[in-house]
């Protein structure tokens, strides 16, 4: 926060395990005004950042960020740990899990189909722009595949491919 050369200052955690501490680094400051996006995902967080309108003010742009935020619903591909079971379905390690805002969304053993599945549960009639940002361990071909699957099942949907480059996940996909 000292280094940042600005007056006003937004922060966006992208975590929900990071809030707190962006909270406390807010009551800390007193020399400049911290602002904290209460994001849980890095989805949220683009979504939030995007928004933003220099010329708006601070209480503006407050507002309509966390307001844009809201819309936004995250899936995160990745593979299980351990065995354990969540809502009610047996995971095994190395199964590809496909996790969401409010928990498990597809459970299986491969990558494209769990994301697939995912995205299916987040998909509503309201849904408007599909983002996928796939991980370091996923090659562009593979993306490709599945950006197209993805556009020929939600043709009223606007689909677009990032590469993330993320570890970890192989897929955050990101249903506005």
């Amino acid at each position: 926060i000292d280094q940042v050369p600005a007056r006003t200052i937004y922060i966006l955690p992208n975590n929900k395990n990071i809030i707190l501490a962006a909270n406390q680094a807010q009551a800390l400051t007193k020399d400049k005004k911290i602002i904290v996006i209460p994001t849980t995902t890095i989805p949220q967080g683009i979504t939030a950042i995007l928004d933003y309108v220099p010329e708006k003010d601070d209480e503006e742009n407050t507002q309509s960020m966390i307001e844009q935020m809201g819309y936004v619903k995250t899936g995160m591909i990745t593979y299980a740990v351990r065995d354990t079971k969540i809502d009610h379905k047996e995971i095994h390690q190395d199964d590809i899990i496909g996790l969401g805002d409010e928990g498990l969304l597809a459970v299986g053993q491969d990558i494209e189909q769990a994301a697939l599945d995912s995205v299916a549960a987040l998909v509503d009639e309201d849904s408007e722009l599909i983002s996928i940002y796939y991980g370091e361990q996923v090659n562009a071909e593979k993306a490709e595949e599945l950006l197209a699957a993805i556009e020929e099942r939600y043709p009223d949907c606007d689909v677009e491919l990032n590469d993330g480059g993320q570890p970890i996940y192989y897929y955050v996909l990101s249903v506005e």
